[in-house]
């Protein structure tokens, strides 16, 4: 099995479309990881607009008052894209980047964040990368490997790979949305606006309002929310 991942793993090295790809990849992280540094470095919340109630919303309030330890994840993450946008740190960039976007995305979805996706395509574009550089980290991995001789790049586009990409990512998007029942939403009004949509409205607005208006951790207010759908079904 290694020598067959191996076989397949070198002829996608020798195919200038995966390059292509990693460099979009390294650019896309750079790019997400400048934005959200600058903010920080500015010195104002990351995602504005997001509700002060919002579990999210409340961990970025108490993240805003550490003072220069806000501003020091900032800057950690500006060097992280610079070293990702210079060829010969790339390598170093994705390492460094990995644990960030997976504490990350692990965030996300552990508070029902509505930026689970955008989430979870950085966490895969930094899974590709570290991949993609197996030839460079593999003499610190637990299994021995052959080294192959570089040979000229092909041409031939990998429809089966990107063909794949692309259905990895509407699969993210699909699971996204079916794998909760109900969300807090970005804002309030996003929230009481999922609430004629759910299969009980009554419910959904009293979780509203315990996570908008009265500010209570998620996990009460789901508890809340799961109560109140079977009392409701009880009563019908």
């Amino acid at each position: 099995m290694p020598n067959k991942l191996e076989y397949y793993y070198y002829e996608a090295k020798d195919n200038k479309w995966y390059h292509y790809f990693a460099i979009f990849c390294r650019l896309a992280l750079a790019v997400a990881w400048v934005i959200s540094g600058y903010v920080k470095i500015s010195g104002e919340r990351f995602a504005a607009g997001l509700s002060h109630n919002h579990p999210l919303g409340q961990y970025f309030d108490a993240l805003l008052n550490t003072g220069y330890y806000y501003t020091f994840i900032g800057i950690g993450q500006v060097l992280v894209a610079i070293l990702l946008l210079i060829p010969r740190t790339a390598l170093i960039g994705a390492i460094s980047s990995f644990p960030i976007i997976l504490n990350i995305c692990v965030l996300t979805y552990s508070v029902r964040f509505e930026g689970t996706r955008a989430a979870t395509f950085m966490l895969l574009a930094n899974l590709f990368l570290l991949c993609w550089d197996y030839d460079r980290l593999k003499s610190i991995l637990p299994f021995s490997a052959n080294l192959a001789k570089e040979k000229p790049l092909t041409s031939k586009f990998p429809f089966l790979f990107f063909g794949g990409v692309v259905a990895t990512l509407a699969a993210v998007i699909v699971l996204n949305n079916v794998m909760y029942d109900i969300r807090p939403g970005n804002a309030p009004e996003e929230c009481w606006n999922g609430c004629p949509g759910n299969n009980d409205p009554k419910a959904c607005e009293e979780f509203c309002d315990c996570i908008h208006n009265k500010g209570k951790p998620l996990g009460n207010c789901l508890e809340a929310y799961e109560k109140a759908v079977e009392k409701h079904k009880k009563d019908s």
